[in-house]
């Protein structure tokens, strides 16, 4: 029986990240830096301006795994990330997760995952490791 997951599989989800979006964020995890929550310290930053932080556009990756690909009860088991430019907000981030290798004898998967910009800027890229759900919904 096929499992319907194949190599080059790619699923994605798209969210307009927003101030509001930043500050739940800052309020969950109690991480306010403030290069994120305080516009007068950010135009002191490299960036000139508040950026969100990495973790909230990494998030997005998970919504993909979790909802998409390989989709509910999927259970994330690693991910690498490497930050290779800022989200501002307004920014529309574009998660993409594509299916690298699968094993499914032991129910295993391994996706390459990337965030991109409205512009199509590469903000984020890495790889996630995760078992694959008993059923696919």
């Amino acid at each position: 029986m096929s499992s319907g997951y194949y190599v080059g599989q790619t699923a994605s989800v798209t969210r307009t990240i927003s101030e509001s979006d930043v500050y739940l964020f800052a309020g969950v995890t109690g991480d306010l830096n403030p290069a994120h929550t305080n516009e007068e310290y950010a135009k002191t930053t490299h960036f000139k301006t508040r950026i969100a932080h990495g973790m909230l556009s990494a998030g997005l990756i998970s919504a993909v795994l979790g909802m998409q690909l390989p989709g509910p009860g999927t259970i994330y088991t690693g991910q690498t990330l490497k930050f290779l430019a800022p989200v501002h907000i307004g920014d529309t981030i574009t998660a993409t997760a594509e299916i690298k290798s699968l094993d499914l004898e032991r129910n295993r998967v391994v996706l390459t995952t990337t965030c991109t910009n409205q512009e199509g800027t590469m903000v984020i890229t890495g790889e996630a490791t995760a078992l694959l759900p008993k059923e696919r919904a």
